[in-house]
Order: structure tokens, then sequence, then C-alpha cells
């Protein structure tokens, strides 16, 4: 390379940085392996400083129209978000003439935006977060002429990628397989969220004055499956009158708004709090305390590929956790978790109350999560993976 300080360029649509937590440690694990490292987002989740440096990584962010739940919006999100990625691209290519083009999906729609800088002689790095046509038919249940494009979509970008970094075995095999990859040019690096201090004090005024604490981490979008736990407990506290169950649902996402009109509307404001997106001392605070953790993400093909960080962040912090059985859920969290084989609020309750009331396999699944997460599944791990991936690309 001509340049002493090889320059990578970061896009990921559908969240700004440093809030998506996969992009940001990506990005400071490449500035710190000696990267100049510039990202390209959007500007949305109270993240609207158009440029700004943080932590010496040059930050772009572009308008977009909103964040979709039907076709129609998907449409408008999607024009918007290339158009902003366009201008910007050029913007950073006049500015930092970067090496690597590292694209992050959803969509698999950034090819169109990265082809330009191929014929340069830039290398393309695929970074595949969700597997989107699997994605595309657990949001509208079915299979379509869209469905093909989504998929097609997919055929293009690995077409265009030098380099793909998957996030688990079941990734790789796609692009492998469906992508047409060689085996050599894909790299499993692990979403693994940094706890910089799990030693933090617990804020038992979280539970209520209640006995256990039951919380979730995460999006709330239509695919998510967090209206379940809601429904869960309505189950438990009117269904079974267990008055001892405090539950805290953090995060924000388009359907928190409709999770919280659906908890009042069963009665549950005393029980169920959702605070939206939370600060990290606030979250490692919870974290802390909470007595069992929920990953609601139900079963469908498209979950069956996804690596979630919530179960990951639970391990960190040594709590049990109950999840719908998805195949790699179970990897991630091994014996770590309860699992419920359907997607059923009732059950879904059922297990909570069995995990809670068996204090010995809530110790035992804790200790267990904890050391898996530290011996196998920690970050550093996937640091190493990372930089392998970029220097295949680098050649």
């Amino acid at each position: 390379m001509s340049k002493e300080k090889p320059c990578v360029c970061i896009v990921v649509e559908n969240l700004p940085v440093p809030l998506d937590r996969r992009v940001w440690q990506e990005s400071c694990a490449l500035r710190d392996a000696g990267h100049e490292v510039v990202v390209i987002c959007p500007r949305m989740r109270d993240f609207t400083e158009p440029e700004e440096i943080i932590d010496g990584i040059q930050v772009y962010r572009h308008w977009i129209s909103e964040e979709a739940g039907a076709i129609s919006g998907f449409f408008r999100e999607y024009c918007s978000a290339l158009w902003g990625e366009f201008r910007l691209l050029w913007k950073a290519w006049r500015r930092h003439r970067f090496d690597i083009l590292h694209l992050c999906n959803p969509p698999d729609l950034l090819f169109l935006v990265a082809a330009p800088y191929k014929l340069t002689g830039t290398r393309i790095i695929y970074d595949v977060h969700d597997v989107c046509p699997e994605m595309f038919e657990a949001k509208f249940g079915k299979r379509g002429l869209l469905y093909w494009a989504v998929r097609t979509a997919e055929w293009c970008t690995h077409f265009f990628a030098d380099v793909v970094i998957a996030t688990n075995e079941s990734v790789r095999d796609i692009a492998i397989g469906r992508g047409g990859q060689s085996s050599d040019n894909v790299f499993v690096v692990r979403t693994a969220p940094q706890i910089a201090n799990t030693g933090v004090e617990p804020d038992f005024s979280l539970k209520k004055g209640r006995r256990y604490l039951v919380g979730y981490v995460g999006v709330m979008g239509n695919a998510d499956g967090v209206r379940y736990i809601v429904e869960a407990a309505h189950h438990l506290v009117h269904g079974q009158g267990r008055d001892d169950i405090q539950f805290l649902l953090m995060g924000s996402g388009p359907e928190h708004d409709a999770l919280v009109a659906l908890r009042d509307k069963l009665g549950l404001g005393r029980f169920v709090e959702l605070p939206g997106r939370v600060s990290n001392e606030f979250l490692f605070a919870a974290l802390q305390t909470m007595d069992l953790g929920v990953s609601s993400d139900p079963i469908n093909p498209y979950n069956h590929h996804c690596t979630m960080n919530k179960v990951l962040e639970y391990m960190a912090f040594a709590k049990p956790q109950v999840m719908f059985d998805l195949k790699e859920g179970r990897f991630s969290a091994g014996d770590a978790a309860c699992y419920v084989p359907e997607n059923s609020a009732e059950a879904l309750g059922q297990a909570i109350v069995k995990t809670l009331d068996d204090p010995g396999a809530c110790e035992r699944m804790g200790r267990l999560g904890h050391e898996r997460f530290h011996t196998q599944l920690n970050w550093e791990k996937s640091v190493k993976q990372l930089e392998a991936a970029y220097a295949r690309a680098l050649g």
C-alpha cells in the first residue's frame, strides 16, 4: 500500500454510531490496529450531528426518512439512505481516499453505492449482520417477488465483496453456499459486548419492593417479540396472581409506544416498566440487579441465524435466562438458559416462574454462562478474526 496507515470506510444504514455497538466495537478495534477509520451512518435516535470526530474516528451522518415497518416505508427509508450514503461516500473519498469499504447490512443494497469505488481498486468487505431474505420472510410472513428481489440483492453484494464477515457459523454457511464465497474469504467475527465493569453496585429500587426483577435489553421492533414478554407478565400477574415479579424492559424502537399502550391496556402499569433507551450506567446497574434475563425473539428461520447481544449481556453478568429455542441462541447460551419450544406468551411465562422458583438452577445457569462468555465468546477473540479478515482483504 502507498499509505502507511490504511483507511477504512464503514457504512451502516440501520443504526447510528456509537449506538450500534457491533459497528462501534469494530471501528475502535480497527483504529487500535492502526487503521484510519471513517464511519457513514444515519442521523437518528438522538445522534443528529452531521459530522463529528469521536475517539479519533471520523463520523459522517445523513438524513433518513424513517424507521420503516411496512413495504412502502422501507422504500422511502432505503431511497433516502442510499442517497445520503452516495453523497457522504463521495465526500469521504475526496477527503480520505479509503482503501477498504466495509458494508454492514441490512439492507443488502449497499453494493449500489459501493460499486463505483470497486473500479478504483478499493477492497470491499461485506459484514453480514442479518440474513436479509430470512428477515424479510419473518417480517411479512411469505415469499413472493419482493423476497426474490432481496435474494438477488444479497447475491449482488456477495458478488462485489472481496471478503465476508459473518456473525456466526450459520451465517458463514449461507455465505459459502448461497453466496458462492470461497471458505478462505469468510471470517466469523462473533458479536460480543464489551462490558467495562460488571462489578457495579445493584440498584434494588428497580425491583419496586418485589422479590424478583426480570429484565429485557434490546431493540423493540415488530420482529423482536417483546409483546410476548408483556403478555407473559399479564398471564403471571392476572392469571396466576404472581405479584412478586417486576419486569424492566429496556430499549427503544418502532414498537415501543405500542408496547406501552399494550401494557396499560392489560393493567400492568405497576408491574412492567418500559423506560426506553437508557444510559450505560443505568443498564449495568439493572443487569447487576436482575434475577433473570429474557430473550423474546420468536422462533423463525431468520432468528435461528442470529446471535443476540442480549443473550451475551446476560451471560456477562452471570444471569440465568429464558429464551425461545433458537439454533444460534442455544449455541451462545448453552446450559445457561431455559429454552421455550414454542412461540407462546403463556409458555414463556411458565418458563420464567419455573426458573425463578429454582434458586439452585438460577445459580448454576448464571455461573455457566459467565464462564462461557469469558472463555469462549469474548470480544477479544472476535478482534483476532476481524484483523485476519482485514489482512486477507489487504492482501
